[in-house]
């Protein structure tokens, strides 16, 4: 059988050290591949004015599996000071890579799960009955619409007089912006489609029937953003009672939400949002099993069959910089057994994460974030592994 081809984009920052560990990882598993470099992140926007070259989307488009480490991004103008000189003044505009990945390829489906590891000293506790301590098991999947909502880049600083003019359509808009001069708006759009919230609607429910979780919640606002939330939820209750009437749909308000999150958060299963609540569920989730160190993520389109894989953390400049790398890689590892699941190497993923599983129950091997050590170069000298260590630890058991 031939060897699957992944494009491997290290990004920036430690995101070009975990996924060489990851590698490692996946070459001990059994799983064979050929790795080809894809080009993406800072380095490519100050040298050629573009984070994510053409170069870069035809490896994805002929491949279509990306095994993604991390980028950095910047504001709009700390990003022009960084552009080389000869190419400022030039109308480049710096925006995500990651961004533009989702939307050029569609990968509209966001799915991150958040499950805790039995032992791992991150774990969230709380106290319970006569001020025992409590250690609720977290086993949820979050499910982000990933191409449209506050991140679909529909946007203006100063708007154009066609722009300005409907939105003084509105009469609210009238009412409490229309005083203000034009130059002195901004706007931000929040877009939702019928076709991309029913894809996201029923990623959720098919997760959740597969899977055997008993309920799905959409977390939005639609007691005040009605029109985008409200159609989301009632789509939701429309396609559960035809299709899903076995799955109990549970509806939160994402301000709500961060707050019962700590409450009971053993009490959910599959939550599916928008861009940016489901962006912002996730990393509440993502705290309660031990914070970014153990957050992946999958994005993909089930049309085109075109899927990324990446940890949630940033590129984290200031690691990368020390000689011996501190991280903790596991969030990488966990996106390449998504990486696996999503190519029917379910087998691999599982023996993964088993190994994994035993080195944090055995909790002999911690990266400087699980022993709660400020990350700085001298943990290593006081009994935190090293990224290599911790990575040798789960090769040890497979």
């Amino acid at each position: 059988m031939a060897k699957r081809t992944i494009v491997a984009l290290p990004g920036d920052g430690i995101g070009k050290t975990v996924l060489k560990e990851a590698i490692r990882v996946l070459d001990a598993s059994g799983f064979e591949a050929e790795y080809v470099h894809g080009d993406i992140g800072w380095e490519f926007w100050k040298t050629e004015g573009n984070p994510l070259p053409g170069r870069t989307l035809k490896l994805l488009e002929e491949h279509k599996i990306g095994l993604f480490g991390a980028i950095t991004s910047k504001p709009k103008d700390a990003a022009a000071e960084e552009l080389s000189p000869g190419l400022r003044e030039k109308g480049y505009v710096y925006s995500s890579p990651i961004v533009g990945l989702r939307q050029h390829f569609g990968l509209d489906i966001c799915m991150r799960p958040c499950k805790s590891y039995k032992g791992n000293p991150l774990n969230f506790i709380r106290k319970g009955p006569g001020n025992s301590i409590e250690e609720p098991e977290v086993d949820v999947v979050i499910f982000r619409q990933n191409t449209e909502g506050l991140y679909g880049g529909v946007e203006w600083s100063d708007p154009p007089d066609i722009v300005y003019e409907a939105l003084k359509t509105h009469p609210r808009f009238v009412k409490n912006f229309s005083s203000f001069p034009k130059n002195e708006i901004s706007v931000s759009t929040r877009i939702f489609t019928k076709k991309h919230t029913e894809r996201i609607l029923r990623a959720a429910f098919e997760h959740a029937r597969n899977y055997k979780y008993t309920s799905v919640t959409v977390c939005e606002k639609p007691n005040v953003i009605r029109e985008t939330s409200g159609m989301m939820y009632k789509m939701a209750k429309d396609i559960q009672k035809s299709d899903y009437p076995d799955i109990e749909l549970w509806n939160t308000n994402i301000d709500a939400q961060m707050m019962w999150l700590t409450k009971n958060p053993e009490n959910y299963g599959v939550i599916v949002a928008g861009n940016m609540f489901g962006d912002i569920v996730s990393d509440g989730f993502a705290g309660l099993i031990g914070g970014l160190g153990f957050a992946c993520s999958a994005q993909f389109n089930p049309d085109s069959g075109i899927g990324v894989f990446e940890p949630t953390h940033g590129s984290a400049p200031k690691y990368a910089e020390y000689d011996v790398s501190i991280v903790n890689p596991i969030a990488m590892f966990e996106s390449a057994c998504m990486m696996l699941e999503f190519i029917n190497e379910n087998e691999k993923a599982n023996s993964i994460r088993s190994a994994i599983a035993e080195v944090i129950s055995e909790g002999k091997v911690k990266t400087y974030d699980m022993m709660k050590m400020s990350g700085k170069p001298d943990v290593i000298a006081k009994g935190a592994a090293s990224t290599q260590q911790m990575t040798d630890a789960v090769i040890s058991r497979l």
